[in-house]
This record gives structure tokens, sequence and C-alpha cells, in this order.
């Protein structure tokens, strides 16, 4: 079965002439006929049956035609995105990030982004460390934002985009929440609120207090920044979150103290597939990012 006697077949179905089908195909009508009696000889079935000077489609000629009609619209549809891929004017960027960088910095970046391409969409897909990793690996996804960065990896490569510091947040009237800074062994004593297993943030808590000389008494965790959040400002314990997760507004809210030692920070980077070109839209904002994060960190140094 050739695509083309399905564009033929379709045609004449809408016409019901063969004549006038072959006009708007820009054939001669015996071509148009003899496609339409190879599909029907393929087929093992009549497809349309003549009724005065017009054909009309049979029933299982019915059927076929909405079959025919999907398959072409599903082409039409596949041609239209190879031909956005290739146009970094008119394509889609497929980002994942972490729901902790949803808050601000990806909005942020977008919006910077789209003023400079009006035109171009996105697609986004939150998730955790390990399922981004998975999605950009299955090709779901052409770029992720991630943290920690992965140094070492198989299949994904990127650069790390910037250093974020971590703070302690504590309950509003906490006996340390009138500091300028503390150091993370004062919380020793404390309940942790921290993320859930699988969150990049958890180990990174977890082992800065390790090396601060204390393992941490977890009493509460979540899935969220602004759970976390939540919890401490409702006195159910303390926390470390990055400075990108503390911008918010709201009248229950957690005050946030410098950690002067040990430091805490986590790495945030950009990755993609190892040894895969990037599709056009996907390059030209990967370019942009690069340019970003160069102005960005030169504007925090200052």
């Amino acid at each position: 079965m050739e695509l083309r006697q399905l564009y033929y077949f379709v045609k004449v179905a809408k016409k019901e002439h063969v004549t006038q089908a072959a006009e708007e195909l820009h054939v001669a009508q015996s071509a148009v006929s003899r496609q339409i009696h190879q599909l029907e000889e393929e087929l093992g079935v009549k497809l349309f049956v003549q009724k005065g000077r017009n054909l009309q489609l049979t029933p299982v000629g019915q059927l076929f035609l909405k079959r025919a009609e999907a398959i072409l619209a599903d082409l039409e549809r596949a041609v239209i995105e190879i031909q956005e891929f290739m146009d970094p004017e008119k394509g889609e960027v497929r980002l994942g990030f972490p729901h902790s960088l949803g808050i601000s910095l990806i909005p942020q970046v977008v919006a910077s982004f789209r003023k400079q391409h009006p035109n171009v969409k996105f697609r986004f897909k939150q998730g955790m460390f390990p399922s981004l990793i998975r999605d950009l690996v299955k090709g779901e996804i052409d770029l992720a934002f991630i943290s920690p960065f992965p140094r070492e990896h198989e299949q994904v490569c990127g650069e790390v985009l910037l250093t974020e510091e971590l703070y302690a947040i504590l309950p509003p009237g906490h006996e340390l929440s009138n500091r300028h800074s503390i150091e993370l062994i004062e919380l020793k004593d404390e309940t942790f609120v921290l993320f859930s297993e699988g969150y990049s943030l958890r180990p990174i808590v977890y082992e800065a207090c390790q090396e601060a000389g204390f393992e941490p008494k977890i009493g509460f965790e979540g899935e969220e920044t602004d759970t976390i959040r939540g919890l401490v400002a409702a006195g159910m314990g303390v926390s470390l979150l990055p400075e990108m997760a503390l911008f918010y507004s709201g009248t229950l809210q957690p005050v946030k103290v410098r950690i002067s030692a040990p430091s805490v920070t986590r790495t945030i980077g950009l990755i993609h597939r190892k040894n895969e070109k990037l599709p056009l839209v996907a390059k030209v904002f990967h370019s942009f990012l690069l340019r970003y994060f160069l102005d960005y960190n030169a504007k925090r140094e200052q």
C-alpha cells in the first residue's frame, strides 16, 4: 500500500467523483482510477459503488476512510513537528527541572528567553534527580536543570551553571532567629524537617550535619519547598534550604539565617544526552542559558 493511494482515496471519498478529485490533485483521471483499483485489490474489498454519475463509499469504505484520514493527519503533524524541530524560532524545548527551581528561576529564565524568541514553545517536566536523568536518557526531555550536578555519568553530560548557598530556616521567635549567622552544630538538638528520600537536598543537609559533628533528628518530611517552609514556620522544627527556595510571601514564614560553618552549598547544572546533537531550538536555548548564567553569576559576585 502506498501513501499516494491513501491521498487519492480520501480525495475521491470527499468529492464523490474521480474527475473532480483528479482536477484537485492535478493528475490524470486514469491515474486516480488506477490507484483506487489497486487499493481495492490489495484490501480485497470494494471501497466505492457507482451511484448515478457519482461514487459512494461502501460500509467498509466508510470505515477505511476514518482510518486513512487519521493516518494522513498523523503524518501531517509529524511533518510539522519535524519542521519545528529544524527551525529554532518555531520549535519546542522539552525541559526538565526539580521543583525547587520552579518557584522563581525557571519562570525568570524562560520569560527572558521568550523576549528574544517569542514563538518558541516549552514543554516542562518536573522531577527528582533520578527521574530527570531517566527522562533525559529515554528522550522524553532534551535538557534538564539538575541538582547536584552529576560529575560523571555514562549517558549524560553538561555544565555547572551556579553554586548556591543553603541557609538555616528557623521558626519565628526561635532563640537563634535574631542572629546574623550560626554554626550548624548549634542545631544539633533540634528536630529537622527534611525532604523525603529521593530528593537531592536531603543528602546535602544530612551530610552537612554529619560534617558538623552530629546526626540530624528527623521529625517531619515533605516533598516540596513550600511544605518544608510551612512546617518550620509552624514551629515543627528547623531545616536548611537554598536561597532560591526562599523567595516567598505570606504571613506565616520561617526566618532564614546564614550558616557560617561548615559551608553548605548545592550545585545546579544543565545536562543533556551525551554524544547526541540537540534539536536546533534546544541548542539555541542551551547557548542562551550559558550566557544568562554567566551574567547571573557576575552580578551575584558584585
